[in-house]
């Protein structure tokens, strides 16, 4: 065996009780301070939305900071009750809550900034393949987790088909914070898959973190 291979097996499970406490700990807290910069995030767009007197915008606001919302809050909540009898429910809703983000961030891009029938697809599609994977994660929690993790990245640069009319409506510098954010999210899924490692997952939502700050940027500066 090489060293790295051992040095990754006494990375592994299992650990001290002192350790999953920690590590639940910190990650309610990533993600409960994600919830609450979430709440004031929404509010910031609802008022561009309402200022430029656009409903479709406003629309695409509400859903894209409600799907910020319902992942962080649906993370805090899974961590903060994972050694409950009720952590099944809650572990179901927060990894079908990353669905609900990905369609949610894409719907501003969509029907704001593509707009027309190409926009409607790119939303339509989005949020049909979300459905998709909750029903999966619904059904085959704990044997689908690759298959969604690959869904979650195929999903985040799904957008590439429209990168043409995406650089026309934002800009390079709307496309330099959306990239950002998938490059940043893309690299955390690195730390999902292997979250069996230490505080790997508490490292990939903090990549979350960073992803819905850069694409939270593009929108609100450039949508």
């Amino acid at each position: 065996m090489s060293a790295n291979s051992r040095s990754r097996e006494k990375m592994k499970l299992p650990y001290t009780k002192a350790y999953y406490i920690t590590n639940e700990v910190l990650n309610s807290v990533t993600h409960g301070i994600g919830f609450v910069l979430s709440i004031v995030a929404t509010v910031f767009l609802i008022l561009k939305g309402i200022e430029n007197e656009d409903t479709l915008e406003v629309f695409s606001y509400v859903i894209y900071g409600l799907s910020m919302c319902a992942l962080y809050l649906a993370s805090t909540l899974y961590h903060s009750f994972s050694f409950t009898k009720a952590a099944g429910i809650f572990k179901i809703i927060d990894h079908s809550s990353i669905f609900i983000l990905i369609a949610g961030s894409y719907t501003p891009f969509a029907l704001v900034a593509i707009g027309g029938r190409f926009g409607w697809f790119i939303f339509i599609a989005q949020w049909s393949i979300a459905i998709f994977g909750i029903v999966g994660k619904i059904l085959f929690l704990n044997k689908m987790k690759k298959f969604s993790t690959l869904l979650y990245i195929l999903m985040g640069w799904f957008g590439i088909i429209a990168m043409p009319q995406m650089a026309s409506a934002i800009g390079s510098g709307g496309i330099a914070w959306l990239i950002a954010g998938g490059v940043t999210y893309t690299v955390g899924t690195i730390f999902y898959a292997h979250d069996d490692l230490k505080f790997w997952h508490v490292i990939w939502h903090l990549f979350v973190l960073g992803g819905s700050i850069a694409m939270y940027f593009s929108v609100l500066l450039y949508v």
